[in-house]
């Protein structure tokens, strides 16, 4: 796990949030698509809200922010100063935070967690 992963993890402990982290918890073929979709829709219908770490390019991530948009899920964008900017992800996400370092991260995402009201 990464250390960024780490830090939301514990960040989102102290509010008594859990955090489940899709890539961590399944693991497809390239055969199971369908499979993997249903699995990700199922589990941010079945969640609060969806943080996006998005410092690493990834398609996928984009349509579950779409999907958490559409099933009315607070989204968290997430991503580190120097990498790429994702406009469509930060313009769909309810709540931005770009961070220059861990501690930074976790200064941001708690301020983030106590805005919100789930």
């Amino acid at each position: 796990m990464s250390r960024e992963i780490e830090t939301i993890r514990q960040t989102a402990l102290r509010f008594q949030f859990e955090l489940f982290v899709f890539v961590d918890s399944y693991h497809f073929s390239a055969e199971q698509e369908k499979q993997m979709m249903k699995q990700a829709f199922s589990d941010i219908e079945s969640t609060d809200f969806l943080i996006a770490e998005v410092s690493e390019k990834s398609i996928g991530v984009g349509i579950e922010i779409g999907y958490a948009v559409a099933m009315h899920k607070p989204v968290i964008f997430v991503r580190h100063a120097l990498t790429e900017h994702s406009t469509t992800a930060a313009g769909s996400s309810h709540f931005s935070i770009v961070y220059q370092s861990l501690p930074d991260l976790e200064k941001q995402l708690t301020a983030v967690f106590q805005k919100m009201n789930v």
